[in-house]
């Protein structure tokens, strides 16, 4: 939350963020707080969120750190805030239109070169752990496995802890095993989310049933009007093969020649509806993925009216065909 920290004398007032574990969190929680400290005072760059202190307090009450303020908070709902279906534009924020998104997904891979080269892997990137100030300066955050708000993007795989698993690799969801490309699958994820302003990966389906999706290689669409250059770096991403994808500084430099190549945007030039329409197949994984182990369990899954309703995860094939939507991938 925002707080308000003045010197005495009331002079240099500045609004930061606190952020304070509560007296009841568990011993889990406990730990990835003190993490987050570790880990976020080394932490240099302009699109990482900086660190301002600690606040020590006595041995009954965890400590408070305090970070500089993004006015308009986390990435996901600024883009639900600009779409089409829920429009409600953010304060101090011009609506977004195709150059900003190109910006959101430029800095985003800024700050992963940088995590990647000091070899961190951050486990969790994700639009809510994207944060924006003025401007439309977007800052990663949020490193030690946070998920105060947004519970119903984790889940509990067995008896592991809970995990945001519409965002993770094959590899990370069968093993447990998170990497520098691990983090670059999310990163397609979020690709994903940008374009299509804000909505939920694998919306309408379970976290068991996207972990099963995930499982079989079945990807997510590129939403519409999504450029060329985004839909060939989510496949980049997605790749069945860790070492097959690309890497970050790669990725940054695409977005970059693409920025600089971008024709200056015109005032209407904003991002257009999103529609039911698909123009492209679902993306299929390039070689086939072992079974889920035993301990996931995995439900029965209902229609794909129920589901589906918009087809993105589906082959483009004749509706008379179109009988189940978890179909064996293309060779």
């Amino acid at each position: 939350m925002g707080s308000e920290l003045k010197k005495e004398d009331g002079a240099d007032a500045k609004i930061v963020a606190v952020k304070v574990l509560k007296d009841s969190a568990s011993r889990e929680a406990e730990d990835d707080f003190m993490r987050e400290v570790d880990i976020m005072s080394t932490f240099r760059h302009t699109n990482i969120l900086s660190l301002i202190g600690v606040v020590l307090r006595d041995s009954s009450h965890s400590p408070w750190m305090v970070f500089e303020f993004m006015s308009h908070g986390d990435l996901a709902e600024v883009l639900r805030r600009n779409s089409r279906q829920f429009w409600k534009p953010v304060t101090g924020l011009l609506p977004l239109n195709k150059d900003s998104l190109l910006s959101v997904a430029l800095q985003i891979s800024a700050g992963m070169c940088y995590l990647a080269s000091q070899r961190f892997v951050h486990r969790d990137l994700a639009c809510r752990n994207c944060l924006v100030g003025s401007g439309l300066t977007v800052k990663i955050a949020d490193f030690g496995m946070s998920r105060d708000v947004y519970t119903c993007d984790y889940y509990k795989i067995g008896g592991s802890r809970l995990l945001p698993v519409r965002w993770m690799s094959p590899e990370s969801v069968m093993y447990g095993r998170f990497t520098l490309e691990s983090d670059v699958w999310s990163y397609g994820v979020v690709l994903w989310e940008i374009y299509s302003m804000g909505k939920q990966p694998y919306y309408g389906h379970s976290n068991e049933e996207v972990v099963r999706l995930i499982l079989q290689g079945i990807m997510l669409i590129p939403p519409d009007d999504c450029p060329t250059l985004i839909c060939e770096l989510m496949r980049s991403c997605w790749k069945t093969e860790p070492r097959d994808r690309i890497r970050f500084p790669e990725i940054y430099d695409k977005l970059c020649k693409a920025r600089d190549e971008s024709p200056v945007a015109e005032p209407s030039d904003t991002i257009p509806a999103l529609s039911n329409s698909r123009s492209s197949a679902f993306i299929p994984s390039s070689t086939p993925l072992p079974r889920p182990p035993e301990v996931i369990p995995v439900g029965q899954f209902r229609t794909v009216e129920l589901l589906d309703t918009e087809n993105y995860l589906l082959p483009q094939v004749p509706p008379a065909s179109r009988t189940e939507y978890l179909q064996p991938l293309p060779d």
